[in-house]
């Protein structure tokens, strides 16, 4: 297999485990969050397009990936810092399906994604980044694309800055 390597520099945060740089100013986190949690801080921090936040429910966020698999990269976490699938209410599980169900046509509309990847990875060992708090990967995907497990297709690219993206997904995705 031929492997390509492609600039981008926005990767190192991740590698690093940089977080961005924010105002740090304190912020009221939901009863149980954890300062810690970049969800939690989008959650009580209300600055959106700097939290990359492009929709708020009444239980859920939805907030752009900062280190993308795939352009349209999206995470779609409760609002409170819970762990596992038994912990949701009923109201916030239903939210959760019903607002990824929603940011899959405003991006098939909006980017005309032919597909999508929809993931939850519970755990730490089962690969989940931000173990304690949960959150759906919903990744777009396009014929020919070769995002999806970066690592075997041996290319990573992502033709659109964040903020061109947070743009064009706030616009329907609220």
């Amino acid at each position: 297999m031929q492997h390509e390597q492609l600039w981008s520099p926005w990767r190192l945060g991740y590698i690093k485990g940089d977080r961005p740089a924010a105002d740090e100013q304190p912020v009221d986190l939901l009863p149980g969050g954890d300062a810690g949690c970049f969800l939690c801080r989008a959650v009580a921090d209300h600055h959106d397009r700097q939290n990359l936040v492009v929709r708020r429910g009444r239980h859920t966020i939805v907030v752009l990936n900062r280190y993308p698999y795939n352009n349209g990269h999206l995470l779609v976490a409760c609002q409170g810092h819970l762990g596992r699938l038994d912990q949701l209410d009923a109201d916030t599980h239903l939210e959760a399906i019903e607002t990824i169900t929603h940011m899959a046509g405003v991006i098939e509309r909006r980017m005309n994604a032919e597909g999508f990847n929809v993931g939850l990875n519970l755990g730490r060992v089962a690969g989940a980044g931000v173990p304690g708090h949960l959150h759906w990967h919903l990744v777009p995907r396009w014929s020919g694309d070769t995002n999806f497990m970066p690592v075997l297709a041996g290319v990573d690219l992502i033709p659109q800055s964040l903020d061109a993206l947070w743009e064009l997904l706030r616009e329907e995705g609220s």
